[in-house]
């Protein structure tokens, strides 16, 4: 997404100026990672590494910022020197988008000078951690409706227009059938959906004839939304409108459910559209859905064809954030961690491999050294090389096949809305050793100090 390099914490540019005046620009390993599972999470889904790859690829600063930043007065020639340059010339190394993960396990590590690695930390974190957030939610929304059609109906909840747009994104990748959002079609290439609002049918002074006068603009794909008064009486009224369209060839595909008790209203409405002949056309639900009400009205029975997520997918309502990182963990060649209480992290350059059971199901994995010899799939592969690319993008055709892939190979006891999250991640013996000895080379320094 296109955004000014500006939007960035104060505190990068402070400690680029500092890093600039010290000649401290040796290679730096940065990773980025969840540190704990919120509640509600039994696993996360990795997505937004695309928007990320297009930032590090296209991040320079216009004549026009560099400008203002010297007209601040806030810093010196040498650090707007080294801006008007800038280039990112690292590596990264990424889980691909839709892989399912656990906590500490880094999803994207960057190699690269200091200064580089260090000023593009603010923007990977806020795109990186938006998408991983929503597809995370879309994706307990995907198991809770056991294959039907899910669409997003978020945008006008966003927090702000990228948002809106990037969570169409994720919700797609991460299974959702499409978006209501016409500028991610565009942008994206994800399928539209659309119905009409209740203000459609209020201009008309009868229900039936907003029906069909709908009906004859839009004929393709047609959903009639049939709450806007009372439900079963509209839906007798689709029953009797249906034989007129049919005549002209124009078929009604669905009726919309958006308020009152879903569960019980979809039943009384798929007696009469069954009674009159209409069993082909689906029951869509929406209004103010999330993955415990539709979970809860499939458990019930409920004849419900697919669903409409709004505000509890674009905001991730019950969990709007996820404590995630981006941490130094090697410079200039030395392995370095943070020893915070409840904030710690693992040092060195590392990896995580997984293994999977007979079935095919993923039954535990491991975080240890990049140079380790571990049993497993590595699950960071290279995206970027000496700031290049390694290959084209995937489609999201392709990402979704993945993230679908990952869902099916979660345990039974991961897939459940309440799961307990209890998916073995073991630290390699390598990686504790590490972390012992930067923490005796760390303590000798304190010591002396």
């Amino acid at each position: 997404m296109d955004a000014s390099p500006l939007l960035t914490d104060l505190y990068q540019l402070a400690m680029l100026e500092a890093y600039l005046d010290r000649g401290e620009s040796e290679p730096a390993v940065f990773e980025l990672f969840v540190r704990k599972l919120p509640p509600r999470r039994s696993f996360l889904m990795a997505a937004g590494l695309e928007q990320a790859l297009d930032f590090l690829e296209t991040l320079r600063l216009s004549a026009d910022e560099l400008a203002w930043l010297a007209q601040t007065g806030r810093f010196n020639a040498r650090l707007i020197d080294y801006l008007a340059e800038f280039r990112f010339t690292g590596d990264v190394q990424a889980m691909p988008e839709g892989t399912v993960f656990f906590p500490n396990e880094p999803i994207l590590r960057v190699t690269a000078p200091l200064p580089q690695a260090q000023l593009v930390e603010s923007r990977l974190l806020n795109l990186l951690h938006f998408q991983t957030l929503i597809a995370s939610k879309a994706a307990r929304m995907v198991l809770a409706a056991r294959g039907r059609t899910l669409v997003d109906f978020g945008m006008r909840r966003a927090h702000g227009a990228e948002a809106g747009l990037l969570a169409a994104r994720a919700s797609y990748l991460a299974g959702f059938a499409g978006t209501a959002t016409v500028l991610a079609d565009k942008q994206f290439g994800i399928p539209t959906f659309g119905t009409m609002a209740h203000s459609y049918v209020q201009v008309h002074d009868d229900e039936c004839e907003a029906f069909e006068n709908f009906a004859r603009a839009r004929p393709q794909n047609l959903t009639l939304l049939i709450d806007t008064y009372d439900t079963e009486a509209a839906a007798r009224k689709v029953v009797t409108l249906a034989p007129r369209l049919a005549a002209d060839g124009i078929a009604i595909r669905a009726v919309r459910i958006d308020s009152g008790d879903i569960a019980a209203l979809s039943r009384s409405v798929r007696r009469i559209l069954d009674a009159g002949g209409l069993r082909e056309v689906t029951i869509f639900a929406s209004g103010g859905l999330d993955e415990g009400s539709i979970d809860a009205m499939l458990d019930a029975g409920a004849p419900v064809d697919g669903f409409g997520v709004g505000t509890s997918l674009t905001t991730s309502s019950d969990v709007p954030a996820l404590d995630c990182a981006y941490k130094l963990q090697e410079y200039a060649g030395r392995a370095r961690r943070k020893r915070s209480a409840g904030k710690a992290t693992w040092p060195g350059r590392k990896q995580v491999w997984r293994m999977r059971g007979a079935d095919g199901r993923i039954s535990g994995d491991t975080i240890g050294l990049e140079r380790e010899a571990t049993p497993g799939e590595p699950l960071l592969v290279p995206v970027v090389q000496a700031g290049r690319r390694t290959g084209p993008a995937p489609g999201l055709s392709e990402i979704r096949e993945r993230a679908a892939r990952g869902l099916a190979s979660l345990p039974d006891g991961l897939r459940a809305r309440d799961a307990d999250g209890s998916y073995p991640v073991r630290v390699s013996d390598g990686l504790v050793a590490l972390a012992a000895e930067v923490d005796r080379r760390t303590a000798g320094r304190e010591a002396v100090l």
